[in-house]
């Protein structure tokens, strides 16, 4: 496929110099929608590719900004200025907004990464394109030139964004699953998508495979949308039975060479208590969660040889939060089957992004992980919104908030979808990172896309968070005072990681209409700083060794 521009790496990156090059403008097939909307546009004859990051000499650093005026990932490079210079003085403190001094080490918060999930739709939508630009979708996903996701969702079964309702075993009675078979949605569109995706990843793909419901004749309400639970009680056949569901959906994976790294004991387990819930879904409250992986699910992985399998409880909203982690893990016949905790960012306003980190306290052996987010899920928003900077802001505000409260990863919602929201049985339609027009065989790289790569890029898995101090000028303090609530304010975020090469990797988000002064000091390395100007309404990415 013909590239108009290829960014082969910093060592390009090393010759640029002045004002911050326009990545978007040179390479990405800038689209705008009015205002300040924008998408980069990929086809079958071109595709934008991210720099590939590899490490650089000392007392250098390279920066990546992307704006809301249209800059996708503008790239600059810069050097720090020595430790004695700086204590004597030699640059102005009057020039400085925010001075932000890295920690002195890492800590014992490690990410296990990014990624986004496999629905139906986002198969359908993938698949719906000309294989040159399936093969760019991927890449933009996976490959080291595109966002370096190393993790995966994938449904058990249908979830709303299929087209049908449909389960792996739907012969009534059937304790023993005699009848359980992947579906031609696994095994024609996700299954062969994985297997091009797993030979683009410089990493193993961590899979993580959620249900929404058992098969309708397992439940109380004999349908696998409308609410309900599973009939019984934890330790009878139906649930035995459920529990070797979870068995089954990872042996019969395995036989198609795809390794289940994780499973959620269930997605989004209050659904099933709403009535007349309008999609596939199932009840548990914690105490019978608990029970069922104590008594069931546990054992059924461990006995079949599967307790490597990750095992997330919750797998909900973060208002659940710490009750449905300190009920579950109370508990140690359930604790030592259970791994990490799976939280979703929906209604996220309702709750402080503090029970993250008071539940990490509580449970420091067990990880934390955000599962899923998407854009316009609310009934008052519009769906997809082409080039709209403010999801993007969403993204990072949340990403940002979860990693400064001890989450060890992020997966967003649909990889791809279409330019309704869908494909979606329900019409329970929402954005995405990726949307694709399937008519013209073109899908758009919303800002949604470069927010998640100024994370998943540059806090790469096996990184480890590094904790910093943030001082602000009363002069920004000022500007910033409506937004105060979090570090160090809701207006202007910053986390840092140490990452698995000894990179250090920054990311500053910047939500004010102000141009901001920002002086980073790294004491315990380089020893030195430098000071970076960060447009209004901006993310950037800051990287050294």
């Amino acid at each position: 496929m013909k590239r108009h521009l290829r960014i082969l790496g910093p060592l390009l990156l090393l010759f640029l110099s002045g004002q911050p090059k326009g990545y978007a403008e040179e390479s990405c097939g800038l689209r705008h929608f009015g205002g300040d909307s924008y998408v980069c546009v990929c086809n079958s004859t071109f595709c934008d590719e991210l720099p590939i990051i590899t490490p650089v000499r000392a007392g250098i650093y390279l920066a990546f900004q992307s704006t809301l005026n249209g800059h996708r990932f503008a790239v600059s490079e810069g050097s720090f200025t020595s430790w004695e210079g700086e204590k004597a003085g030699k640059e102005s403190a009057d020039e400085v907004d925010v001075t932000y001094t890295v920690g002195p080490a890492a800590g014992q918060q490690l990410i296990l990464g990014f990624g986004g999930a496999l629905t139906d739709a986002a198969a359908i939508n993938i698949l719906s394109l000309s294989q040159a630009n399936q093969r760019s979708l991927l890449s933009s996903y996976f490959s080291p030139s595109g966002l370096e996701y190393n993790m995966m969702r994938i449904p058990m079964a249908g979830c709303d964004f299929s087209t049908h309702i449909y389960s792996y075993d739907e012969v009534e009675g059937d304790f023993e699953l005699q009848h359980f078979n992947l579906t031609s949605e696994d095994l024609n569109m996700k299954i062969p998508l994985i297997h091009r995706i797993q030979r683009m990843t410089k990493t193993p793909l961590k899979i993580l495979a959620s249900p929404w419901s058992a098969p309708g004749w397992m439940k109380t309400n004999k349908a696998m949308s409308g609410g309900g639970k599973l009939i019984g009680q934890a330790g009878d056949r139906y649930h035995k039975s459920w529990a070797q569901y979870f068995v089954k959906f990872v042996q019969h994976y395995q036989v198609h060479n795809i390794s289940i790294w994780g499973l959620t004991a269930q997605n989004e387990p209050i659904d099933g208590f709403i009535p007349l819930f309008p999609f596939q879904s199932m009840g548990f409250s914690p105490t019978s969660q608990r029970d069922f992986i104590s008594t069931d699910l546990g054992p059924a992985l461990s006995n079949a040889g599967l307790r490597k399998v990750k095992l997330i409880i919750m797998d909900d909203q973060r208002f659940l939060l710490p009750k449905w982690a300190d009920t579950v893990l109370a508990d140690n016949a359930t604790s030592r089957y259970v791994d990490g905790i799976g939280v979703h960012w929906y209604f996220n306003y309702i709750t402080p992004a503090s029970v993250l980190s008071k539940t990490r306290q509580r449970h420091p052996d067990k990880f934390l992980l955000s599962t899923e987010a998407c854009e316009g899920s609310m009934p008052w928003q519009t769906k997809v919104v082409l080039g709209d900077w403010s999801r993007a802001e969403a993204y990072a505000t949340d990403i940002m908030e979860n990693l400064l409260n001890g989450v060890g990863g992020w997966i967003d919602w649909n990889l791809a979808l279409d330019t309704q929201g869908g494909p979606n049985w329900a019409s329970n339609f929402v954005d995405s990172p990726i949307i694709v027009n399937a008519k013209a065989d073109e899908f758009y790289k919303q800002p949604m896309f470069y927010a998640l790569g100024h994370f998943s890029k540059f806090i790469s898995a096996g990184s480890y968070m590094v904790q910093g101090e943030s001082v602000l000028t009363p002069h920004v303090m000022t500007i910033l005072t409506l937004g105060l609530a979090s570090h160090p304010a809701k207006s202007l975020l910053i986390c840092t990681a140490e990452r698995p090469d000894k990179g250090l990797a920054l990311v500053v988000l910047n939500k004010s209409s102000t141009t901001l002064h920002l002086r980073i000091v790294d004491g315990r390395r380089v020893r030195g700083s430098f000071v970076a100007q960060i447009a209004p309404r901006s993310i950037s990415s800051f990287i050294w060794w």
